[in-house]
Parts: structure tokens; C-alpha cells; sequence
């Protein structure tokens, strides 16, 4: 559980870092039913080398700050694989319907953080970060809806279903 000297900011480093390992293992998963001729799939290889990168610079950061990573990152790199298959084996269009869905929580999430550190003022290289990487998040929104994420099937109730597990796994993760 959460030290209770442990600052928001490594809660946020923590958070943020097991979000984009999440991502990349949804883009796996996607990917691995897919294929790489797939409708949608050098859209999603694209998103998932984005997220790569976010992934190895909160990497860098937790390495470089010592904070911990989440103990549950074992739990999210198979529930992540597993709803990026699990959506690809609807197809593309509810693959897609699952990047907007984690892509509207993320940038949410993104903006509450950077609302904060702009607050106060603190650490302008997390911000940095965070900017750019919820700037790359809304692309990601944006081109997933463009791709015919709302033509997937029961798309209101996937897309709420998948939401609503983003916003626990970020509390979650704050803490654990």
C-alpha cells in the first residue's frame, strides 16, 4: 500500500508508467489476433511505437527518481493483452473502439495531473512529459474514431465496460 511519505509525484510516475506497459500489452494482444495485413493494424503499430516510447521514458524516470513500480504490473500485463485480443477477436472496428475508450480515460487522467503540477509549479520535467505524451493520447482518440470505433458492436457498452476498468486500474495503481 501507499508509504504515506511517498509524494504524489512518484504516485503519479507509478501510475503513469504501469498505464503505457498497459497500453503496449493491449496493442500486443491486438496485434498478435490481427496480423500485420489487418484493417487498422499499421494504425494500431504506430500507436503501439508511441506508446513504447512513453513507456521507456517512464522507465527512465522511475529508475532515475527511485520510485517503485506498481506490484500489480504482472496483473496488468495480462489483463491488458487480454482485452487487446479480446477486442481485436470482435474486430477492427471494436479494437478500436477499445484505443478510444482507454485513450478518453487516459487523457483525462493526464489532464487532472497536469492541472496539478501547473498549480503548483513542481516539476516542469513531469509536466513536460506528461504534455506531450497526453498530446500524443488525444492522436491516438482521434485516429481510433476516425478508424470506425463507434461501428463496433454494442459500442456505448464496451466503451463504458472499458472505461470504467481504466479509472479502477488508475486508482489502483496510485496506491500498490
Amino acid at each position: 500500500m501507499t508509504n504515506r511519505n511517498e509524494s504524489q509525484r512518484d504516485r503519479m510516475i507509478r501510475v503513469d508508467q504501469a498505464g503505457e506497459f498497459g497500453a503496449t500489452r493491449i496493442y500486443a494482444g491486438q496485434l498478435a489476433v490481427m496480423g500485420e495485413s489487418a484493417t487498422h493494424s499499421a494504425e494500431i503499430r504506430a500507436m503501439a511505437e508511441q506508446e513504447a516510447a512513453h513507456r521507456a521514458e517512464f522507465d527512465a524516470l522511475l529508475v532515475r527518481r527511485g520510485v517503485r513500480p506498481t506490484v500489480l504490473q504482472p496483473l496488468w500485463s495480462a489483463a491488458g493483452y487480454t482485452l487487446g485480443a479480446a477486442t481485436a477477436l470482435i474486430g477492427p472496428e471494436a479494437a478500436m473502439a477499445c484505443t478510444a475508450a482507454v485513450e478518453t480515460e487516459i487523457e483525462r487522467h493526464y489532464t487532472r495531473q497536469l492541472e496539478t503540477l501547473q498549480q503548483t509549479g513542481e516539476d516542469p520535467e513531469l509536466a513536460g512529459m506528461i504534455e506531450r505524451f497526453r498530446d500524443d493520447e488525444r492522436e491516438h482518440h482521434d485516429t481510433a474514431m476516425a478508424s470506425g470505433a463507434e461501428r463496433a458492436p454494442a459500442y456505448a457498452l464496451l466503451s463504458a465496460a472499458i472505461r470504467l476498468g481504466c479509472r479502477v486500474a488508475i486508482r489502483v495503481t496510485e496506491r500498490v
